[in-house]
């Protein structure tokens, strides 16, 4: 496994982290979800992303009762807060009191004194931003927290935040977590120079766009069984990413692939990892093996000429905005 840091802050995390999105604490049985988290160790890997709001918090609860067999000092556990969580007027969004009292039953189910990596899960246009990096800033000195993180917030929103952090001298926001893969390149734009500027490290998620760069997916064939996209609960994420002509761009990756004697999973992993800012590229994983592919990608890196073919490859299908 190889390490990155996290933006220009200390913390180092491996280049490929597991998360937790839409597979544990649900649609994955929790034994096997266990098997995933203990390879994923076993790799070298030191970075396990959650949310609270991931089943409602059984994310968390495995992911809890799985590195808690493990040193505190080798893992860096991060996890969000901003989704609702109950039906009350304060169990969503960013305020001081959601923060708190979600910060808190994090800690619980995760069986940690801290979390290192903390992150607002979006944006709250509900709550003054000075409230919400208050009371972050406070977790942090109380030590309940080690780093602060963004998750698919705009440049101007991250801006804005840095902008205040200075000015109060609060602890720095040390991440963002964004989509990004071969397809979706929204934060090449924005996000990534702000980010080189303000030292932000980006931890991406779907850097697989929901598995179709793995090529499981084939223009004009039904899913396979028991894929993402024949779930219900993810499929509706994978609607714009399933066209035939995507597929069919996606397919023209794999005599790349095979010829550099990658799999098609890790050859868009090395993609996303080609950018300095990129820290972690965060996988989900339904079965063992499919860590030991994924973390294989870590330290790949690819040529230039390597890189000129995948743009070919994907000509047109590629969203940027």
């Amino acid at each position: 496994m190889e390490y990155r840091q996290l933006g220009h802050s200390g913390l180092k995390v491996s280049e490929i982290s597991l998360g937790s999105w839409l597979t544990y604490g649900g649609s994955v049985a929790d034994e096997t979800a266990k098997q995933c988290i203990r390879r994923a160790y076993e790799l070298g890997i030191n970075f396990f992303d959650t949310a609270n709001a991931y089943r409602r918090g059984e994310a968390e609860r495995v992911m809890g009762d799985v590195l808690a067999d493990f040193p505190r000092t080798d893992l860096v556990i991060a996890t969000k807060v901003f989704f609702p969580m109950g039906e009350g007027p304060n169990d969503h969004g960013l305020s001081r009191k959601h923060i708190m009292e979600q910060c808190h039953a994090s800690l619980r189910r995760l069986k940690a004194d801290y979390i290192d990596l903390y992150q607002c899960h979006r944006f709250d246009p509900h709550t003054p931003l000075e409230e919400t990096l208050r009371a972050l800033d406070d977790l942090v000195n109380q030590g309940k927290v080690l780093y602060l993180g963004t998750s698919e917030w705009t440049a101007a929103q991250i801006a804005e935040a840095r902008g205040l952090q200075r000015q109060m001298g609060w602890n720095p926001i040390a991440s963002n977590q964004p989509q990004y893969s071969m397809l979706v390149r929204t934060i090449e734009r924005e996000i990534v120079p702000l980010s080189e500027r303000e030292g932000i490290g980006q931890v991406i998620w779907s850097p697989l766009a929901q598995g179709v760069l793995t090529g499981k997916y084939r223009p004009g064939q039904a899913p396979p069984a028991g894929s993402r996209a024949t779930d219900e609960a993810s499929s509706t994420f994978m609607e714009s990413l399933m066209p035939d002509e995507v597929l069919e761009a996606v397919q023209r990756l794999r005599p790349i692939a095979e010829e550099l004697g990658l799999s098609m999973a890790q050859l868009a992993l090395a993609w996303t990892l080609r950018l300095p800012n990129i820290s972690s590229a965060i996988i989900g994983a339904s079965r063992p093996e499919q860590v030991d592919d994924n973390a294989a990608a870590a330290g790949v890196r690819l040529n230039s000429d390597v890189l000129e073919r995948i743009e070919t490859a994907l000509q047109g299908v590629v969203r940027e905005d």
